[in-house]
């Protein structure tokens, strides 16, 4: 077994890879181990790459044997234990709550005010009645289950989605590029959106031309811009977990592969007094244009 030590002591693409191929090729994961420690690896460093691959790797066999697509990569907030996080914009954050399984993070503070003040207003004028994906057609329609109105800017249209945009990118370690325009939505009394799923059913014959465009969605990041007098809240009915609507908040979820063993089945509970004003920001595995 050869290996080069990267002069970053950050677990990179080719360590990953590295590390596959040796189990690939029977290799213990002790030997691996004590291989990447020999060559100047840091072990803890050397540690937490061989779990996150191994698991990876065990995880896609299991997937194909059990008929699921395999997993893939998604995004993902470093949180090394801390329940404040500092972002290169200067932006401070704190992390509420977290799950594994599946993968949700609340995390407080991550609009101001002016931030949140600042997108209703702009968005407002521009609202109209939602539309959902049509998965047969891959084109788009008004549902039943969703009765919000909303609408879309374009990918750093304004300076203030571009803050956003780049704070969204640092967080959870994903391009820019990678995101979908940000999304505004307002829920009136009684307004409310049923549990679904954020990714595109491959199953589905529009699937095709959604997923030319960036590929699957994998992550999901809903910001709150105010908080309502009661209901409203976003919740996961496969894990029984609410989330409240609080202004400056977001919740994160991730979703490996497009299938319900995601667990990532969430809606928007109807607003029962006041009114509802979120932010979305969906992520695809790759640029979407």
């Amino acid at each position: 077994m050869t290996l080069q030590m990267s002069s970053t002591q950050t677990a990179t693409p080719e360590l990953r890879q590295w590390i596959l191929e040796q189990a690939q090729a029977g290799h213990s994961p002790d030997a691996v181990l004590q291989a990447m420690v020999q060559s100047g690896w840091d072990e803890e460093v050397a540690l937490e790459a061989l779990e996150q691959t191994l698991s990876g790797f065990l995880a896609e066999r299991s997937a194909a044997g059990a008929g699921l697509p395999a997993p893939v990569p998604v995004p993902e907030p470093r949180l090394d234990g801390r329940a404040r996080l500092a972002l290169p914009d200067g932006h401070e954050i704190a992390v509420v709550l977290q799950m594994h399984e599946p993968r949700v993070v609340v995390f407080s503070g991550f609009l101001s005010d002016a931030e949140c003040d600042a997108l209703r207003d702009l968005a407002a004028p521009r609202l109209a009645r939602s539309e959902t994906v049509d998965n047969v057609t891959g084109g788009s329609e008004v549902n039943e289950a969703r009765t919000s109105a909303g609408m879309f800017f374009a990918r750093g249209e304004t300076a203030l989605i571009e803050v956003i945009e780049r704070r969204i990118s640092a967080l959870l370690n994903w391009p820019v590029e990678n995101g979908e325009g940000l999304q505004v939505l307002h829920y009136g009394p009684g307004a409310e959106y049923k549990p679904h799923y954020d990714y595109f059913d491959p199953a589905q014959p529009g699937a095709p031309s959604i997923l030319r465009r960036g590929g699957q969605r994998v992550g999901t990041l809903v910001m709150y811009l105010n908080t309502p007098e009661a209901g409203g809240a976003t919740v996961f009915p496969d894990v029984r977990l609410e989330v409240a609507p609080v202004k400056g908040h977001a919740v994160f979820f991730s979703y490996d592969r497009a299938h319900p063993v995601s667990r990532s089945l969430h809606g928007g509970a109807p607003v029962l007094a006041g009114e509802k004003w979120v932010a979305t920001k969906w992520m695809r595995e790759r640029r979407f244009d």
